[in-house]
Order: structure tokens, then sequence, then C-alpha cells
């Protein structure tokens, strides 16, 4: 008897999907969205779009209600203790972009930057282009054997010289939970700031910012079932001290003139301009759809789908998994196959999962891979999904092998 999602219905995109052939698998790269924020969404606009913060007006302050209901859901989430510590960004991208430019002032040459190897671009490029700028050290903690960040190597190579842990809680390839406690530990000893990628992670229970003990936490409205351009950045009060302001613009400040001004604090010094708005109170949507579900009962699908895709490939012959996945997603290779073949098989047979580097090409690289196959699952796959899935595989592996 197949799994099945009780909240399939929910979402209309897969529905719309599935009328026209094609299964949905590509959870990790961007999640579909349920009615609630679709509904959400075109309400803004046709009940009156307005900006926010700035109107006296009655469409104005509706808008600006709705958006900050929404900052106030975000940071119940992720039981940030104060909304003013959530600051909404145009994507988790331009977030880790404000924390590398907003911090530089605090580097001095030959300071040191730790990331992992396992980084998505997001959480690479603005501390590689840092490093770059204020001739500072970009430290790489290495992978153990299972695709878990080695601590013992991380207790050797973080140090006096570390200003700065950036690392992620969910890899985007690995698909397995990292060793956050021990690692922001061994960081927060030397001093140093620290910087969770929470873009995966977030989809996939309920994550305690205060608990996790971070001093910035990162992640993204469209994986968590929201829309697109909306990022979240946290950060505790005396970390978002310390950021210099980056953007600038309309809202951001508290008075100008020709020749100086004078900027707001953190979350609205941040949010220069027109910000998403009706991105964001949609995203407020989504966050009042998942409180709805019973969370124990979305782990358990979740887990349940997750072992039977494993289990499937690990039945076939030549396939090769990487890492030790534990939630999710499983990204793999095929022996004698290039990925980009046997995604374009996939693709005619209405499979649609990510093929490439999956925006982590050093990690990639690493396996001595240029790209792999990932499939990522939503709360609204099903094991019929995973069955097309294998049916459409096995097809595929049959002409190619």
């Amino acid at each position: 008897m197949p799994l099945i999602s009780p909240w399939r219905a929910d979402f209309p995109g897969i529905l719309a999907l599935e009328a026209e052939g094609q299964t949905y698998l590509d959870s990790a790269a961007t999640a579909q969205k349920p009615q609630a924020m679709l509904d959400a969404l075109l309400g803004y606009y046709a009940g009156g779009a307005a900006n926010v913060h700035r109107a006296q007006h009655l469409p104005g302050e509706r808008a600006t209600r709705a958006f900050e209901a929404s900052r106030e859901k975000a940071a119940r989430w992720l039981n940030a203790p104060d909304t003013q510590q959530l600051i909404f960004t145009r994507s988790a991208t331009e977030a880790f972009n404000l924390l590398a430019y907003g911090l530089e002032q605090h580097f001095q040459a030959g300071d040191e930057i730790v990331i992992s190897a396992l980084e998505h671009h997001a959480n690479l490029l603005p501390w590689q282009q840092l490093a770059l700028r204020r001739q500072l050290k970009l430290v790489v903690l290495p992978l153990a054997s299972d695709g878990l960040i080695d601590l013992t190597q991380a207790a050797q190579l973080i140090g006096p010289r570390t200003r700065l842990l950036a690392v992620s809680q969910l890899s985007n390839v690995l698909g397995c939970w990292q060793p956050l406690e021990p690692l922001l530990a061994l960081a927060q000893a030397q001093g140093a700031l620290t910087v969770v990628d929470g873009t995966q992670g977030v989809v996939h229970g309920r994550h305690d910012v205060q608990a996790l003990g971070c001093d910035f936490y990162v992640c993204s409205s469209h994986k968590l079932y929201g829309p697109d351009g909306v990022g979240l950045l946290y950060g505790r009060t005396h970390a978002l001290q310390q950021l210099a302001h980056w953007q600038f613009g309309g809202e951001m400040l508290l008075h100008t003139d020709y020749a100086c001004a004078t900027f707001r604090a953190a979350p609205l010094g941040f949010e220069a301009g027109t910000p998403p708005i009706a991105a964001v109170i949609a995203l407020g949507a989504s966050l009042d759809y998942l409180n709805s579900l019973d969370a124990h009962a979305v782990n358990i699908h979740e887990l349940a789908l997750h072992a039977e895709l494993l289990n499937g490939l690990q039945q076939r012959q030549g396939v090769r998994l990487l890492g030790a996945p534990n939630v999710a997603l499983a990204s793999f290779v095929v022996e004698g196959v290039h990925h980009a073949d046997l995604a374009h098989l996939l693709t005619e047979q209405g499979i649609a999962v990510r093929a490439g580097h999956h925006c982590a090409m050093p990690l990639l690289q690493g396996f001595g891979l240029s790209g792999a196959i990932r499939v990522s699952l939503g709360l609204y796959n099903d094991g019929a999904d995973v069955q097309r899935f294998f049916t459409a595989l096995d097809q595929a592996l049959e002409l190619l092998q």
C-alpha cells in the first residue's frame, strides 16, 4: 500500500503538474505553494495594494499591519525572542551578502573565516570575496566519510584567529544534519561570530534559534512553502548591532540632509526601499498553514517516504548515494552513466529532479564528480510519486547502461 499524503490537495501546483503528467521531486530547489498562500498573495493585490511603514491612510496602515504580522509569525516559527531581531531580505543569498558586507569592518588582514566543504555557493562566495577584499584566510572544514563535518579536524582548524564560522544546518546535496552544537561551541570559545545556513533545515521540523545559540540564522521563504523573493535573517541583538548598513534608500533612515545621514537600527535599517510586501504577507499565510498541520504526522510521513526512496536507490545496481542522507533528499550517481543523460531521460518521462552541481561545485569536485542527480521531497509527495520515479529510472538505466 503506497504512502499517501493527506496534504496533497492543499497544493494546486502539485495537482496541476500531476494533470500534465509531471512528478515534482525538486522541493529542495523550491517548494510548491499551498492554496492559503496563493489566496493571501491575491488578497493583498485585489484588496488594495499600498506601501508599508510610510503612509497614514487606511490601505497603508492595513498593509503595514499585515507585513509586521508576518514578521511576528516568522519570529515565532524560529522562536526568536524579539521580532526586532528578524530582518526581511529579498533572498537568503542577499542575507549572506548583507552579513559579509555589514561585518567587513570588523576584520583585519590575517583573520580567519571558517566554512565547511559542503556549503552552498550562497554561503561560500560572500565569505570568499570578503576574504579576498580584506586579505583574510578562508578555512574549509573537511568532511568525514559519512558526510558530516569532521569535528576532530574542526577542533584543530578553529583557533584564535577565527573571527567567524558559517556552516549549513542541513546539506542541500548530502541531506544530512550537521553537528551544529559542538561546531558552534568551538567557534564561540574563540569569541567568533557564528552563522547558520538554515535554508534546507528550516523546512523540516521546528528549529529554535535560542536553543541553537547561533549569532545569525539565514533561511528563505520559497523553500518553506512560501513565495519567491523573501529571505529571513535572524540575529542576536548584540550581533545585529555590529552590522554596518549596506544598502541605502527610503525608510531605512532617521534623518538626512545633503551632507550626512543617520540610520535606523535593525530590522528597518536593513530593509531599504520598498520591500517585497505581498510576498512577506503571503509568507505569513504559509506559516499559518504549516502551523495548522500535525507536525508529528508530517515528520512521520517525510521519514517514511525518505526511507522508501533510499531503499529503492540502494537496491539498484550501480547506484552510488552521496553521503548518508537522513531527511528529505538523496543525491546519487550511476556507474558508467552521465548525470545529464540520465536527467534528460527522466525529464522525457515527466520526472522533475535536479541534475548538476546543485550550487555546491567544490563539494561535488571533492567527490570527483561534475554533477549528480538529486531527488528531494515535500510534504505533498507520496508513495506513488516515488514509484513513478523508480519506474522512469529503471527505463532510463535500461537504455543507458
